[in-house]
């Protein structure tokens, strides 16, 4: 059940992040309140629930863990996107891969935290 959900949360993120995010997107993460950023993140919000059903979290926490997922998303996409713009670097500096890879990291730190949420007796 626990790999099961992990794996959902790795194909959610792929799908939300590299196969539906828009350039609108892209572009909006970077000024807060945006709707391409927040846009963005409800994707990511709804894409993990199949992975809270695998889980069966409780109604209470499933809602707490969605609504913490989007907030967290939101942020780390907000600052990943004001660094790099900030710092002026794209796909051919090495900086903006290592601010792709954090962002990345941070994300599935984020899925391992809600499992571990839901194991500690959250679910």
């Amino acid at each position: 059940m626990i790999i099961a959900a992990l794996v959902l949360f790795a194909l959610k993120h792929f799908v939300a992040d590299f196969v539906l995010q828009t350039g609108w997107m892209v572009q909006g993460k970077g000024r807060y309140g945006h709707p391409g950023g927040l846009v963005h993140a409800a994707i990511h919000v709804v894409g993990s629930v199949p992975a809270l059903v695998v889980l069966a979290v409780a109604p209470s926490l499933f809602l707490l863990l969605l609504l913490g997922e989007g907030i967290v998303h939101y942020h780390i996409d907000y600052l990943k996107e004001g660094i790099t713009r900030r710092l002026g670097v794209g796909p051919a500096d090495k900086a903006f891969w290592v601010l792709l890879g954090g962002d990345q990291f941070l994300h599935h730190a984020t899925y391992l935290a809600m499992v571990a949420i839901v194991l500690r007796g959250g679910g």
